[in-house]
């Protein structure tokens, strides 16, 4: 009884030891600025700031060095975002019209109540770009950001619709191999709200998709073992109903027949152009030198470095947001084994 009582007391004590440490630098340009942490439980939110979403403040300091920490968090993994924005909110709504600021960065990770998360200033001093934490998981919405810029640029290098149907659908199968492999349901449900939402035009093949594919009764099942009481478990129960409703209530029996066959081919076929993808630019990259390593996206952004282009000017000529300018940059970086624009244009000086 007494020892019974002891190991509860140990249990107990040490459960309310356990706490988060997130801590990271800003770039210069936030020195001194408000940093915010926001838990993020609707995935339909995920892609701009809420300010109701924020639950912790600090202030960098003048290095741009900020910390967070306490043990107030869920103990499973959860979607946490950290932003800071040049805006000054004496201002009220003018610069922070729904959540947006022009000057902001921001980035989404996962983690949960034990961890320690570090963001560290990247190559060329940008922020937001590197994720180092205890949890595995952390930087995996990173890596889902940068597969979907490959599928804008792998849509927009197709000259024919047929051509982009068939890059679609690959994609789409693609984006949940990637996402089921790393057996995080967090980061499933942040590729369903890309490819289901409705403004993408990934829609309307996630519903032909929804059709005949076991994945999302899959999801919904991984996610009721893992999360049975989350928020956004009953969410996508209730999403999933909902578009399978929609289906039945617009199509007839015969024009399901049909797409039923139809999809059949094409998924079967985009599973093999995945794994022949995968293989092929395995076998590219292999014994390459680090040029032709780059993906065609970041190839784009170091012709634009060689023009002496800024972030900004890059940003807008690609349509691309400022921080996926810097994700590309730092990897680009990386894949190259150099750490700034000198070094990239003295090596092509070089070969030129």
């Amino acid at each position: 009884m007494r020892f019974s009582f002891l190991l509860f007391t140990l249990l107990i004590f040490g459960a309310s030891r356990a706490q988060f440490h997130f801590k990271g630098q800003v770039s210069k340009d936030f020195a001194n600025k408000e940093v915010h942490l926001s838990l993020v439980e609707d995935y339909r939110r995920t892609s701009r700031v809420y300010l109701d979403q924020v639950f912790q403040k600090t202030i960098a300091d003048s290095l741009g060095y900020f910390s967070f920490s306490g043990n107030a968090i869920p103990e499973t993994n959860r979607i946490y975002r950290i932003h800071v924005d040049a805006c000054e909110s004496s201002t009220g709504d003018k610069n922070h019209i729904m959540g947006f600021c022009p000057a902001m960065e921001s980035i989404l990770f996962i983690a949960n109540n034990r961890d320690t998360l570090s963001l560290p200033l990247g190559m060329d001093q940008q922020a937001f770009c590197e994720i180092v934490s205890t949890n595995n998981m952390s930087a995996t919405l990173l890596q889902l950001d940068l597969l979907k810029e490959e599928l804008i640029v792998d849509v927009l290098e197709q000259e024919t619709e047929v051509a982009k149907n068939m890059t679609y659908k690959k994609w789409i199968r693609q984006f949940q191999i990637t996402s089921l492999n790393t057996e995080e349901p967090l980061a499933e449900l942040y590729v369903y709200n890309f490819l289901s939402n409705r403004g993408n035009e990934t829609y309307p093949y996630y519903l032909q998709d929804l059709q005949e594919s076991p994945y999302y009764e899959g999801l919904k099942k991984r996610l009721g073992e893992i999360y049975p009481t989350a928020s956004f478990t009953q969410q996508f129960q209730k999403e999933l109903k909902a578009d399978k409703t929609l289906i039945a209530d617009e199509e007839t029996i015969g024009a399901r027949f049909k797409l039923i066959h139809i999809l059949y081919v094409v998924l079967g076929i985009a599973a093999i152009q995945g794994v022949l993808y995968s293989y092929g630019r395995w076998k590219r990259t292999k014994n390459q030198n680090p040029f032709d390593a780059l993906s065609p996206q970041e190839r784009k952004v170091l012709n634009a470095i060689l023009e002496g282009k800024s972030n900004k000017e890059i940003a807008t000529d690609f349509f691309i947001s400022l921080s996926t300018v810097k994700s590309h940059i730092n990897s680009l970086y990386k894949k190259l084994g150099m750490s700034s624009r000198d070094e990239i244009f003295s090596y092509y000086k070089g070969k030129h």
